[in-house]
């Protein structure tokens, strides 16, 4: 009998296959929970989604979670975005897709048009305090992800090598490169050193692309990448589509290295200017949920037209296309690889290098840029117990999080 994967652990040895249980409905209101809760920036969201939908419901399992987060980290794209889509595809095929995508995006994009429209200042001491209590929530978020992925990732000597490797590696290499290069050498290490170690299998993801669907995929985002640029000189509204596309297309290593190349895009072409953009980029630190919804702002505040809710709407699916497209060119061939003993032995090493670059990245930026002093050490400890002892839902934590800093903010 399959085991139910919700409530189960799998017996060793079977093929347990993550097939679609769940619908829509289900997968937008978990990705719409997890949009209006999940602060901190992409390593953070990873964090997040781990808790929630690999140890609280279960859809799939630790290995095959990693597996996912690194294939995303080899692609350009918003890395949790593209990690919560997958997840919705596999739970409810397309639709699930398209919800995981709407449900953790849309609360954070509404919001950005919102302060598009009406300019809200969060000031004074509290409104500070809360928003340093969240960067707090994320140490503690982190923390757990990444004690959590080792005890299961890295149980042996050589994987838990690799994943220190990776920490040195990104001390030495930081951002996008050195995190590509971290899960490059992990992946060659553990060809190296973890065959033989395959143990239990990971769940095999229920993933509906076909391999043609996949090819069509990557001709889309290759046709759409070489021709937009032609178009571009057509009309605003294709103008616009080219400059997000293209820098979301771009982009390796999470939402902040899409800053940059939006800036190049919007503010040299003198469509927003350099005052707007930097408050809006506040802005974008202040909500929940992917920082590529800044894409929305822009749009809402771009001169000429379109601008508005209709701007935020072309600029959002722009920058969030490409990184969806190329998923899915690549998902076709993903639980096929995976499935053999060398591939095997090399996601095992680039697991390995994903606990490491989530170790790096829990002190840098994330506890670094949190914990300024005794009082945020004290409350990040309060949020980890609460998160990992009592087991507190996630959004009781962000609560307490944002609540202490604000009364510790205005003590």
């Amino acid at each position: 009998m399959t085991p139910d994967r919700r409530t189960a652990t799998p017996p060793k040895g079977a093929d347990v296959r993550a097939r679609p249980g769940g619908s829509a409905a289900e997968v937008f209101g978990t990705f719409l929970r997890l949009g209006l809760t999940s602060f901190g920036g992409p390593i953070a969201h990873l964090g997040y989604f781990r808790h929630d939908i690999v140890l609280r419901r279960r859809w799939l399992d630790d290995r095959a979670y990693a597996d996912l987060v690194a294939l995303c980290q080899f692609l350009p794209g918003p890395t949790s975005s593209q990690v919560g889509f997958a997840l919705g595809l596999s739970r409810a095929g397309w639709p699930g897709a398209l919800a995981a995508f709407a449900g953790f995006t849309l609360p954070s994009a509404v919001l950005m048009v919102l302060f598009a429209m009406v300019a809200p200042r969060v000031g004074g001491p509290a409104g500070a305090g809360a928003l340093h209590g969240l960067k707090i929530v994320a140490v503690a978020v982190v923390a757990q992800a990444v004690w959590g992925m080792a005890r299961s990732l890295c149980p042996d000597r050589q994987r838990a090598g690799i994943a220190v490797a990776a920490v040195v590696m990104l001390a030495l290499v930081s951002g996008a490169a050195g995190m590509l290069g971290a899960i490059v050498a992990g992946a060659v290490a553990g060809l190296i050193l973890c065959r033989g170690k395959a143990g239990a299998p990971a769940c095999v993801l229920h993933l509906p692309v076909s391999r043609a669907g996949g090819l069509a995929a990557l001709a889309a985002f290759a046709g759409m990448l070489v021709l937009l640029p032609i178009l571009a000189g057509q009309s605003q509204a294709l103008a616009v589509l080219d400059s997000f596309f293209r820098a979301g297309a771009l982009v390796f290593g999470g939402g902040h290295v899409v800053l940059p190349l939006l800036e190049g895009e919007v503010v040299a072409r003198g469509w927003v200017s350099h005052d707007a953009f930097l408050a809006g980029y506040g802005a974008a630190q202040a909500v929940p949920g992917p920082l590529f919804t800044f894409a929305a702002y822009l749009g809402a505040v771009l001169d000429p037209a379109p601008n508005g809710w209709a701007g935020a709407a072309l600029a959002l699916t722009a920058v969030f296309l490409p990184g969806f497209l190329i998923l899915a060119a690549a998902l076709p061939f993903w639980n096929a690889l995976r499935a053999r003993p060398a591939p095997q032995a090399m996601m095992q090493g680039a697991n390995a290098a994903v606990v490491g670059i989530l170790g790096a990245a829990l002190y840098d930026p994330i506890f670094a840029t949190a914990v300024l002093d005794a009082r945020d050490f004290g409350l990040a400890v309060a949020c980890i117990v609460l998160l990992m002892v009592w087991k507190a839902p996630a959004w009781i934590v962000v609560l307490v999080g944002a609540a202490g800093r604000v009364a510790l903010a205005l003590t």
